[in-house]
């Protein structure tokens, strides 16, 4: 009789043991703090039975997630026909704009200094030999004259004289080819920081080439009436 109650305070035993060793595994499973272990067995199987109550919809899984209140929080069916396009506003400065695409120089070509330069026109000038047009500018023409009001002056002329005023025998740094030929040829230069083409089409004296990259600097020009496109100088 004895052994037969030892043989149950036993199994009592073991069975409290299995049941802690549980919730040890739920706790672990859950993540919860050692305060918050269940302190009776009943408590462990209650925490371990699935709820099914709770509708769970794991994304996860592929399952779409549950819709609330849709017609409260989704926003209101839009009419497109009632949207108006506008124009976008203009860029605030020219930092705004987009830098227009380099064109690559020809292989070979390299910035060579010219010393001495002499301007023989308002956007040619001649230096060591080499004739040299300022790519991305039209020439005006030293015999042109030009209308102010009702004055009439030797703008070609002028424009021809404020080249060489501004060159002032200085170097002119150009991008040419390496060959000893002396033809005239059209290519962009440097007077120091400066572009030559963009000094001389923002002062007047040179208009914009229509695939060059000084129109916006002609029209300026043109509104300020500056160079050939104001009056006698």
């Amino acid at each position: 009789m004895g052994e037969a109650k030892s043989t149950s305070r036993l199994a009592t035993t073991l069975g409290s043991l299995g049941l802690v060793a549980g919730a040890l595994l739920v706790a672990a499973s859950r993540h919860w703090l050692p305060s918050e272990l269940p302190s009776s067995p009943a408590q462990v199987a209650s925490e371990a039975r699935p709820a099914s109550r709770v509708a769970i919809h794991d994304t996860r899984l592929g399952q779409p997630a549950r819709r609330i209140a849709e017609d409260l929080i989704a926003p209101p069916p839009l009419d497109v026909a009632g949207i108006d396009r506008i124009e976008p506003r203009p860029p605030l400065g020219e930092l705004g704009l987009a830098a227009p695409p380099k064109t690559p120089m020809p292989q070979g070509w390299h910035e060579t200094l010219l010393y001495s330069p002499v301007a023989t026109s308002s956007a040619i000038f001649e230096a060591m030999g080499r004739r040299v047009i300022v790519s991305g500018t039209i020439d005006v023409d030293p015999a042109k004259t030009c209308a102010f009001g009702d004055a009439i002056w030797p703008c070609g002329q002028r424009a021809r004289a404020a080249f060489n005023a501004w060159l002032r025998g200085r170097a002119v740094k150009c991008v040419l080819p390496p060959d000893a030929d002396r033809f005239a040829i059209a290519a962009p230069c440097m007077l120091g920081k400066q572009d030559v083409g963009a000094w001389l089409v923002a002062n007047g004296w040179a208009m914009a080439s229509p695939l060059g990259i000084y129109g916006k600097a002609e029209t300026v020009a043109r509104a300020a009436k500056m160079g050939i496109f104001g009056p006698p100088q």
